[in-house]
This record gives structure tokens, C-alpha cells and sequence, in this order.
């Protein structure tokens, strides 16, 4: 039965499965309570866990979102049930740090990750069509060093409690939220009583849709970043078929709850400002590829063992305290006063010196610089 199993979920039509519950979840999570084209979003559910511990105070953007937990137990419990819990790390851990908070400061410039930006595209955010552009844009670049011989080097077997250590953290911040665990009247945890922190569903739901996403996830090796990579640089479509299953699930479930209105101005925890759209999501898609997978592969590779993914997962937690203590951090479009929203002069500073920074990496971490 395992191996008929391990077989299907390596199949396209596996893939298409995952992609499609992802993108239903998503859209049922947001008419159970999460904020709306936000159902699930990967970089701005960390920023709320980042905004929960204290690391920020954003008060409108803190709580321990279960979803997160969810993902890298979920994909814990895949990999060991299909022996594929492998204790590994060592390659480049200072760098994939930094490629996650410069990612996050990108994606929060966009004002979400990846999938998020298949899920404002299915709510009818137009939008999100220069964010998924740019995004094209930073991984096509990230291939070309690929191509050109970058390496972040191989990471290695290493003792199990290395690969244990990203899951229990999860397993701690569960533990916290299920508990409530208050330190002082102005100690965390912090919950948001406002803004998109204070819409979620219940807890029972979020982590069971997370702990779902994150076993089929696991198995069919699900990424965005992976799916743009892989037709570039191979023409293959394999991954890139679950992602469309994504947005398809995603839209019909939405067109049949009522939450799709199509437009570009004034959408949900959105801004229009489409040069820092596109340019945030390159340097999100750039990131990702130079440290090889999106935001929610490096969360399955976590709970899979893989410690060098848990250092770029807490690189992005980072990068959300720094974005919103540094007022990096995009702002959405204001219906009422008509004012568009965006990025700042320092947001718009950070990007581009991510871009930079990001390209130095590209070029100086090929094999011939070895």
C-alpha cells in the first residue's frame, strides 16, 4: 500500500491533488474566519507568529497562526511514516538566513508570499498578476545562476536532534497558543484585537487544514518557486500543473462562497502601487531560487529534518521583525481617504539593496569562485 501511495503522490495527478486542496482550503479557512485572499499566506503568518513572540509591534499583525504549525508538523508526521526523516544541514546556514529575511522583506512589500498571490489572483485581485511576474522574473534570474554553476554546497547527515529541533519549536508554539500563555500585562504572547491579525478561524481547524496541506505537501513535493524553476530550466511541467490546480480549486471555491470581486484599487490587505509589487516579488522569487524552494517547501523541508531549511524559515521570521520595526513592510490602499498604498522610502531602500545583496550571492557563490 506505501509504495502504491509513494507512487501516486509522485504522479502529476498527485500533485494536482495537493494543489487543489491547498487552493480549497484556503478559500474555506478565509470564510471561516481568516482575513480576506489571505486564507493561507505563508509569509504573512509569520510575520503574525514574529508580531505573537514579540519581535515586532505591529499591533494589527500578531498571532500564533496554526496553519504554520501545522505545515511543518503535518510534514513531520509525512516523512516519518514514509521513512524520510533525515537529520541534514551544514550547507551555507549564514546565507540562507539572510536570503530569508531578504525574502520576507520582499514578499511583505508585495504583502504576500507565493501562494498568496495565486489566492488574490482567485479572489480577483488584479494585482497580483505584476506580484506573480515578478516573481517569474526573480526565479528566471535565479536559474541562470543555477546554470551558470551556484551552489550554496551539499548539506550532510547530521545527529537526529538536529532535525528535531524546527518541529519542536512548532510543537512549543502550539503549546503556548493552545495554552493562552500570557507573560505579563505587557509580555507575550501578543493576539492582535484588530486588523487582519484578529481575523482567523478556529484553532481545531486551522491546524487540521495546516497538518493536511503539510503530509500531502510533503509527498508530492509541492513548491511554486520550484514549478516556475522546473519549466525554465528543464521544460517541465510537473509541478507547475498543482499550482494551477491551486489557483482553479481556489477560484470555483470562491466564485461559489461569494468572494471574488475583481478589481485592482482598494482590495483586501492589498496596494496597487505596481512598480514595488513587482519589484518586492523579484526579490522574494530570487530569494527562493537561490536558496531552493519557496516559503512553504522550506516549511516541509523543516519538518522533514532539514535544518538548513529551518534557518531560512527563521531568517523570514526575522525579516518580519525587521520589516515592521523598520517600516519596511508595504502598506495596503485606503478605500475611505482613496489614498493608494505601498512602500515607504525605506521599504523601497530595503528591496532594492535585497536585489543587490541577492545578485552579490548569485554570482559570488558559483563553483569557479570555489
Amino acid at each position: 500500500m506505501s509504495e502504491r501511495l509513494t507512487r501516486f503522490f509522485a504522479s502529476r495527478w498527485g500533485v494536482i491533488l495537493a494543489g487543489a486542496v491547498i487552493g480549497i482550503l484556503a478559500s474555506l479557512l478565509q470564510a471561516a474566519g481568516n482575513p480576506p485572499n489571505m486564507g493561507i499566506c505563508v509569509a504573512c503568518f509569520e510575520r503574525d507568529i514574529a508580531g505573537a513572540l514579540g519581535l515586532h509591534r505591529a499591533a494589527v499583525v500578531q498571532y500564533v497562526r496554526p496553519e504554520i504549525i501545522g505545515f511543518m508538523l503535518g510534514a513531520l508526521v509525512a516523512a516519518l511514516v514514509f521513512r524520510e526523516f533525515k537529520a541534514r544541514a551544514g550547507s551555507a546556514p549564514i546565507v540562507r538566513f539572510f536570503l530569508g529575511v531578504f525574502a520576507m522583506i520582499g514578499a511583505l512589500a508585495f504583502l504576500g508570499c507565493p501562494w498568496r498571490a495565486l489566492l488574490r489572483l482567485a479572489g480577483g485581485d488584479l494585482n497580483a498578476i505584476i506580484g506573480l511576474g515578478g516573481l517569474t522574473l526573480g526565479v528566471a534570474i535565479g536559474v541562470q545562476f543555477l546554470k551558470s554553476g551556484y551552489n550554496l554546497g551539499r548539506s550532510r547527515t547530521t545527529y537526529p536532534a538536529v532535525g528535531w529541533i524546527m518541529p519542536a519549536f512548532m510543537a512549543g508554539l502550539l503549546f503556548l497558543l493552545l495554552f493562552n500563555v500570557k507573560t505579563g500585562e505587557s509580555g507575550a504572547l501578543f493576539f492582535s484585537e484588530a486588523g487582519p491579525g484578529a481575523m482567523r478561524a478556529a484553532i481545531w481547524i486551522s491546524l487540521g487544514a495546516g497538518l493536511l496541506i503539510g503530509f500531502l505537501a510533503q509527498r508530492t513535493r509541492f513548491c511554486t518557486m520550484g514549478s516556475i524553476r522546473d519549466v525554465i530550466l528543464m521544460n517541465d511541467t510537473h509541478l507547475v500543473s498543482g499550482v494551477g490546480a491551486l489557483l482553479a480549486a481556489a477560484f470555483v471555491t470562491n466564485l461559489a462562497l461569494g468572494q471574488v470581486r475583481f478589481g485592482v484599487f482598494g482590495q483586501p490587505v492589498a496596494h496597487s502601487q505596481h512598480l514595488w509589487n513587482f519589484l518586492g516579488m523579484g526579490l522574494a522569487g530570487l530569494a527562493f531560487a537561490l536558496a531552493g524552494g519557496c516559503p512553504g517547501r522550506q516549511l516541509f523541508l523543516a519538518g522533514e529534518g532539514d535544518g538548513d531549511a529551518g534557518v531560512f524559515v527563521l531568517g523570514m521570521i526575522t525579516g518580519a521583525a525587521l520589516a515592521h520595526n523598520f517600516m519596511l513592510a508595504g502598506k495596503p490602499d485606503n478605500v475611505e481617504t482613496g489614498l493608494l498604498g505601498g512602500i515607504g522610502p525605506y521599504g523601497m531602500v530595503a528591496v532594492l539593496l535585497g536585489l543587490i545583496v541577492c545578485l552579490v550571492i548569485g554570482f559570488t557563490m558559483r563553483e569557479k569562485y570555489s
